[in-house]
């Protein structure tokens, strides 16, 4: 224990523990055929391995030989001999199935890596993926790679090495597989020559088989290269390669031409290899002299021995039960006086954490028989490594070695390759060795003070303190026991003063381990005053170069539970100490420090939270010990605090919490390694309370978030009131953002109470949520934020978390996903909740709004009939939910009203527009009508439910002094099987818009941004060029060309409504405007930025002005796209659809494009279409819309400025429609924002020829009239041939791939581009 200083930096992103991987020869480049592939980079810009895979310019060290797929398939090629093969593959081009929805490089749907696709034999089969010609792996060589299969789909999983004549089975697996990316690494042990690696899946007949690869990367595979001369006391082998002086005779070929192992220089050593026999040494039963081939089918049995790297080796074997080990002796050894007798061994522990190797001295001689004394100990699961290590013995005695091996049930130990160096020196005469004294063969589940001992009155694993009895599973659970604590003592906690050290043992099996260190060993920046600490030492192993410390069992912690540490470490240019938590099985990076040239001791500490039992923790360190200065990392005064489940501080019952001092009573859930992050606000990323200050971050982006899902948990507690409110903040912000719930949990039951999905516009939202309680009850309830990672682009945040007894408010936004969201349907209880298939009702609408999904339906993949996305691949969702009422006669007789009440709405601060969405039975269900109660009740809109396919928008001005709610009520019409139906309600600042209109400046008004999973799964996102944004954007809005809008003031007073962004300019600017209040619609906000209708006596507060944008960037190629879709529009003969639009790429850049499309039950239509060629200002477009005609449409490609028509035969005047703005890109992903703002659709009203505005402003096209000027021109334009199709090619045409489809009668596709010329599909279609 030492002093340490003050505390230090919390670092947030580890990088992988990588160790050198590439040899690298900076020399010119004279590469013969066999250097090639060699994991040696002999030209400097290696291009000698470029058909491998690698494809940097200059590697440096510590790069691996590595693929990720993103390019090409580096060589990698599918043998397999059935349709179920191998195929270079991304998420985005199959979202439904088994398969991975991102790949593991990027951790986006964008990504490349390597598939099975799903194939249904009547026989099972394999798809074999097999490496290009590898050669010359070293002894290190390590294969490291992830792979994503889904249980139960998959019969079988290998991994195999091909070299000369045999095939070696590197690894195996049946399942079950976890979910998600999982990592595969095992050493493939020294190659001679050419090799090639093979990845097999076998399926069986009745599944399909899906199985993904990505990122395979070979680390310390190189052999050394030839040098001049070697360091002091390095060994220059034969082919002028130096080799440290501990790898000479060693066992292993580290020259790479054997002359480190050559006889005459390693004569005099005692080498085992057990190919013919045991040697000198003696075994015990439970050894079994074995090799791979022909060996028992046990998954954990060794697949080659070390000495030969073959399924032909020996070996030595045992599978002895705890209690019962084998031992393996040696002859008696001479005392070795001043010479070490040294042993190294290489040993195999896999299949079982219960596997156990120990080292053990006997000393001999003496008239007492003397206890073994343990010297090493490995034990765990180790993989299917074999591994070194070595043992120096100084003895005055005669001795012996003896080697106790025992596991678990499946496990295996084995030994191979035991050396011993030439002062080990049998006794001259063998006598006859004396009975071993009885030993601790049986290792404790953890080390123990010396103080406790195993009692016969006590089970074997039990631990024993005065009369009592501690069972294993009571141990290291943070309850004491033993009156003294002694049960407790060895549990992580200690200053390493004790040789116990807390019970953290190394586990190292590279060339780094932890070491119990006094101050006077250490140097440099490393030594402390005084006492003794955890450090990073120099070891025996051959292997991966991170050391780790684990510590014995622990668990069950408590949500409060904390690790405090000391920590020193120097490293350059890399290095890193982390704390890992280890949990069945998985591992989860809960504290890190990156590589530093600072030194000296800080201080830390880091919130665990609760953690079932079993758990371990693991101190990770990696550092160059050969690098310059003095470089090296430390451990001290490690303190485990509030562990206990039991253990409630003052912290755990802060549920209301802005997260500016700490996190309060919540913490992160260890169920996956995404987690939410405490972060300060940092560019884009703002917090809600102050701007400044801090909130919980959850970032899909981020490489250690790319688990399913993240959970945010509070502390236990126990209820204040029957009825309580949670408020909170929420951000959802992204072109391709997931979804956020929360619930609650009681009694092992969880409750949803809200959920968000997709992008919520780039600012801060407030929301809330009834918990409801049984009166009187003590039943303690748990909450749960829950990020889900079913997008990949954007940014998740919460913050200033309130709770306060008494029932919340009505929401302003109610989708019925999770609850009734409080609606009352009086006593008579006719409206229900109810998704389409599990519903009350015989009848109801096929999809809710929100999601447009039924149970049993979902997402579709491919476009469907007249371009809806559908008739492609089924991807199943869960089934969205909405409120109906059954209007049929027998449940609701003809004239009587079915009532669904709301909570009561807080009183706005201003005018305000409900909005709400709703549905009508096909044949007459009634009249929907809707009121407000504001004291007494008053009608304020009837709508008759029209009935069709589409949900239809209604709004309602709301103004109110005091608490409001809304009451809907639906008047039978006494028709049969009829209904109505209600969802997605949005209470929204500001008058509500005409139909089709919005100037964004509160939200998207009645446009939907709602993500299709066949285009990709991107929205359209909301926000304002004053916001920070991560994703570019426009740097003003349109409706006032500026960074500001306006809010209302009062005369000479205050904003009515400030409106929720941390983002509020400091220094607001004040100018007058129109008495009647801010714009209403988009005509009088340009005319208040023109400086029209001023008027004094009214001040305006500037705020951030807004639009709709998207950005063009995350999409990546493959057709995909994201739409703005209207509401339901009614049939016209003529109407007007005016917007402005921003399409920010450079001049250089023809890829982002933005379409107008039409859109009905009976098909698609483009209309209105432009390329990202303008920059850096706002167009004005319009288009002149038309439905007096049902029409198809075949999908249209993503062309520039192009019109696509299709009318059919059928004439059905006047059908609804929907305006469809599609963001898209017509090549290669280009980073560039496309923008809509100030949208107006004028009903029954043609489009007037508008004065050119700068930048060349798009000319209104009309539908109708291009159609007769297609037919004037397309008898000529016949007549011109392959000749006129290859003029409009040069011209820009836009290109549409041929459809030998019959058409039924009338016109057939025209083409419009946007200088008026009229083409036919027939002329410019492309093969």
């Amino acid at each position: 224990m030492a002093d340490h200083s003050a505390p230090g930096p919390l670092a947030v992103t580890l990088p992988a523990a990588r160790s050198p991987g590439w040899a690298w020869v900076p020399s010119h480049c004279r590469s013969p055929g066999q250097a090639a592939c060699n994991f040696v980079c002999d030209c400097r810009d290696c291009s000698d391995e470029a058909q491998c895979g690698y494809r940097g310019a200059s590697p440096a060290l510590g790069t691996p030989f590595a693929c990720d797929f993103e390019q090409d398939s580096c060589g990698w090629r599918d043998i397999s001999t059935s349709g179920y093969s191998w195929l270079r593959d991304r998420a985005g081009a199959a979202l439904e199935g088994p398969g991975p929805h991102s790949d593991h490089t990027l951790g986006t749907d964008l990504g490349w890596y390597m598939a099975v696709g799903t194939h249904r034999g009547k026989e099972a089969s394999t798809a074999a993926l097999r490496s290009p010609t590898l050669r010359e792996a070293a002894p290190s060589c390590k294969l490291r790679l992830w792979y994503h299969a889904a249980s139960g789909d998959v019969a079988e999983l290998r991994l195999e090495v091909t070299h000369g004549s045999e095939t070696l089975t590197l690894w195996q697996s049946t399942g079950s597989w976890d979910l998600g990316w999982q990592e595969l690494a095992v050493t493939t042990g020294r190659i001679r020559g050419d090799f090639r690696v093979t990845f097999s899946a076998t399926r069986n007949a009745t599944h399909g088989g899906a199985v993904a690869l990505d990122d395979l990367e070979f680390w310390d595979c190189g052999l050394p290269t030839p040098q001049a001369s070697c360091p002091l006391g390095h060994h220059h082998c034969q082919n002028k390669v130096c080799v440290e002086p501990q790898q000479l005779c060693d066992g292993e070929d580290n020259c790479g031409d054997l002359s480190d192992e050559d006889p005459l220089t390693c004569g005099h050593h005692t080498a085992t290899d057990f190919e013919t026999g045991l040697g000198p040494w003696n075994r015990s039963e439970g050894w079994s002299w074995n090799h791979s081939a022909g060996g028992p089918e046990r998954p954990s049995w060794p697949r080659r021995d070390h000495s030969r790297n073959s399924a032909q080796g020996s070996f030595l074997v045992s599978v002895a039960e705890p209690g019962t080990p084998a031992i393996l002796s040696s002859p008696e050894f001479q005392a070795s006086g001043a010479s070490n007798c040294s042993l190294i061994f290489y040993h195999y522990l896999h299949g079982s954490e219960a596997g156990c190797l120990q080292l053990f001295l006997q000393t001999l001689g003496s008239s007492a028989p003397q206890a073994p004394v343990l010297l090493r100990r490995r034990r765990g699961e180790l993989g299917t490594a074999w591994v070194r290590d070595r043992v120096d013995i100084q003895s005055a005695h005669p001795f012996q070695i003896l080697l106790a091996g025992q596991t678990g049930p499946g496990g295996v130990v084995g030994l191979d390759d035991l050396i011993l160096s030439d002062h080990c020196r049998p006794v001259p005469e063998v006598s006859t060795l004396q009975p071993l004294p009885p030993g601790p063969w049986a290792p404790a589940p953890q080390p123990l003070p010396p103080s406790s001992r195993f009692q016969d009155s006590c089970k074997q694993g039990h631990f024993a303190c005065g009369d009592l009895c501690v069972p294993p599973e009571q141990l290291c659970d943070f309850e004491e026991q033993c009156a003294g604590g002694e049960d407790e003592q060895a549990c992580g906690t200690t200053d390493f003063e004790s040789l116990e050290a807390g019970g953290w043992e190394d586990t190292s099996v590279g060339r780094l381990q932890w070491r119990r260190l006094s101050a006077q060993e250490s140097q440099g920046s490393s030594a402390a005053a005084a006492g003794h600490f955890l450090s990073l030492q120099r070891a025996w192993g051959q292997l991966s170069t991170e050391a780790r410390v684990l510590t014995p069992l622990l668990g069950p912690s408590g949500p409060s539970c904390e690790l405090h540490l000391a920590y020193y470490l120097q490293s350059q240019p890399r290095g890193f100490l982390a704390l890992v938590v280890v949990d069945n099985g998985s591992r989860e990076l809960a504290w890190q420090a990156l590589s530093s040239s600072a030194g000296g001791w800080k201080v830390d500490k880091v919130l665990l939270g609760a953690h079932r039992r079993p758990f371990q923790l693991e101190f990770v360190g990696l550092v160059d010990l050969d690098g310059p200065d003095q470089q090296g990392a430390g451990v001290d005064n490690v303190t485990l605090r509030d562990c206990s489940p039991t253990v409630t501080t003052k912290r755990d019952r802060e549920v209301s919490c802005n997260f500016e001092r700490d996190t309060c009573s919540w913490y992160p859930g260890h169920l996956s390694d995404t987690h939410w992050r405490w972060v300060e606000s940092r560019g884009p990323d703002h917090d809600h309370t102050t701007g400044q200050g801090h909130f919980v971050l959850l970032d899909p982006t981020d490489p250690l978030a790319w688990g399913h899902s993240a959970h945010l948990l509070s502390r236990p507690q126990v209820p204040a009131a029957p009825t309580e409110c949670l408020s909170f903040w929420y951000y959802l912000h992204g072109p391709q953002i997931g979804t956020l719930r929360l619930a609650m949990r009681r009694e092992g039951e969880e409750t949803h109470l809200w959920s968000r999905s997709g992008t919520q516009g780039n600012r801060w939202h407030e929301a809330w949520a009834t918990l409801s309680h049984q009166p009187g009850s003590r039943a303690q309830y748990q909450l749960l934020f829950e990020g889900l990672r079913d997008g990949y682009h954007g940014t998740m945040a919460l913050d200033d978390v309130a709770v306060r007894p008494g029932p919340c408010w009505a929401p302003h936004h109610c989708s019925f996903e999770d609850s009734d969201c409080g609606f009352s349907s009086g006593g008579r209880g006719l409206w229900r909740r109810q998704a389409n298939a599990s519903g009350h009702t015989a009848w109801g609408p096929p999809t809710d709004h929100t999601t447009e999904t039924a149970q049993g339906m979902g997402a579709w993949q491919g476009q469907g009939l007249g371009g809806w996305p559908g008739a492609g691949r089924l991807m199943l969702a869960p089934p969205g939910h909405y409120m109906v009422v059954d209007t049929s006669p027998d449940a609701l007789p003809r004239g009587q009203t079915a009532s669904l009440t709301s909570k009561e709405y807080r009183p706005p601060a201003q005018p305000a527009c409900l909005t709400f969405w709703y549905h009508g039975s096909l044949h007459n269900p009634g009249t929907l009508r809707v009121h407000l109660e504001k004291g007494g009740k008053h009608q304020v809109l009837s709508l008759s439910a029209h009935g069709g396919l589409a949900w239809r928008l209604g709004s309602v001005d709301v103004q109110a002094e005091q608490a409001w709610r809304v009451v809907f009520e639906a008047v039978a019409a006494g028709v049969a099987h009829s209904y109505v139906a209600l969802d997605d309600l949005l209470l929204q600042d500001g008058p509500c818009p005409r139909p089709g209109s919005c100037d964004f400046e509160s939200g998207l008004c009645g446009w939907s941004h709602l993500a299709w999973p066949s285009l990709g799964g991107y929205s359209w996102d909301w926000g304002g060029g004053a916001t920070p944004s991560r994703y570019p954007q426009p740097p003003v809005d349109h409706t006032l060309g500026t960074k500001a809008g306006t809010c209302p003031l009062e005369p000479g007073g205050e904003a009515t409504q400030r409106p929720h962004t941390a983002t509020w300019p400091p220094a607001a600017h004040r100018v007058h405007a129109p008495s009647r209040g801010g714009p209403a619609h988009p005509a009088s906000a340009r005319a208040l930025r023109a400086g029209s209708a001023h008027q004094p006596g009214i001040n305006l507060l500037l705020f951030p002005g807004h639009f709709a944008f998207f950005e063009t960037g995350v999409l990546g190629p493959g057709g995909r796209a994201a739409w703005l879709r209207s509401e339901p529009l009614p049939a016209t003969p003529a109407s007007c659809l005016r917007f402005w639009y921003y399409v920010g790429f450079p001049e250089h850049f023809y890829k982002g494009e933005l379409r107008v499309l039409l859109r009905s039950a009976q098909g698609q239509l483009a209309v209105w279409g432009t390329g990202g060629h303008r920059r850096h200002q706002w167009l004005e477009a319009q288009v002149e819309v038309a439905s007096t005609k049902e029409f198809q449409v075949r999908p249209a490609v993503r062309a520039r400025s192009c019109l696509l028509l299709h009318p059919g035969p059928t004439q059905t005047p006047f059908l609804p429609h929907q305006v469809v703005f599609e963001a898209t890109l017509g090549g290669q992903p280009a980073l560039g924002p496309i923008a809509l703002d100030d949208v107006e659709y004028l009903a029954g009203q043609r489009c007037q020829q508008a004065a050119p505005s700068p930048g060349d402003t798009a000319a209104p096209v009309s539908v109708p009239t291009a159609v007769g000027s297609a037919l004037l021109l397309l008898m000529l334009l016949v007549l011109l041939g392959l000749g006129g199709r290859r003029w409009l090619q040069k011209r820009g045409s836009c290109p549409f791939q041929s459809n030998t489809e019959a058409t039924a009668p009338g016109f057939d596709n025209i083409l419009f581009n946007a200088d008026g010329v009229t083409l036919p599909a027939s002329v410019t279609s492309e093969p």
